[in-house]
């Protein structure tokens, strides 16, 4: 059947964008394949393993979506393009995407081989440094940033904007103002008054 690792991780990620990541089962990519789900086991230990595979995929994907996005680009542009080829990731792949923000069990070889995970994070560190933060203030403007993306495209699929204005005037006012507080960081107030 020519059944590789690498085809089964496809077709699994191609499934979990049709149905959901949570409606991957082996029994399904089986399906998909038209092999027996014995067939399976050669190639992935479980479907933990599946799913982690597919989380490792999407991650080498978004990341080279969004280091092409970012190229040549530094500040307000390179949060702009960093941003929205989060998002276009987000919408072109559902299943995937879900993948890439939860945690898997998986192969801590595979994952130390694995080069999107950590390129997404210098690409992430990277786009940020023309806002001159440092620790530990840069690690925190990276989470706040992760999580406004991720908060704002899991509620836009979730079809959690009813609101007549559409979507987009918001994305991108959410990015004037992410930006704008990347910009002017403000001081750790868990130090208390230097007075």
């Amino acid at each position: 059947m020519g059944l590789t690792t690498e085809r089964v991780t496809l077709i699994g990620a191609e499934l979990a964008d049709e149905v959901g990541l949570e409606h991957v089962t082996m029994s399904a990519v089986a399906r998909r394949l038209g092999v027996k789900d014995a067939s399976l086991y050669a190639h992935v230990r479980s479907l933990d393993d599946l799913r982690g595979r597919i989380a490792l995929l999407a991650a080498d994907e978004k990341t080279i979506r969004i280091a092409e996005a970012t190229a040549g680009r530094a500040g307000r542009d390179a949060l702009v393009a960093y941003a929205n080829a989060w998002r276009g990731y987000a919408h072109d792949h559902p299943g995937r995407y879900t993948a890439t923000q939860i945690p898997m069990e998986i192969d801590p070889e595979l994952v130390a081989r694995a080069t999107g995970p950590r390129r997404a994070i210098e690409l992430t560190y990277s786009m940020l440094r023309a806002y001159e933060l440092a620790e530990p203030d840069l690690t925190d403007a990276v989470r706040l940033m992760r999580s406004t993306l991720h908060g704002f495209v899991s509620l836009e699929a979730a079809g959690g904007f009813a609101h007549a204005r559409p979507a987009e005037a918001t994305w991108l006012r959410c990015l004037d103002a992410l930006h704008t507080l990347l910009e002017h960081w403000p001081a750790d107030s868990s130090q208390g008054d230097p007075a």
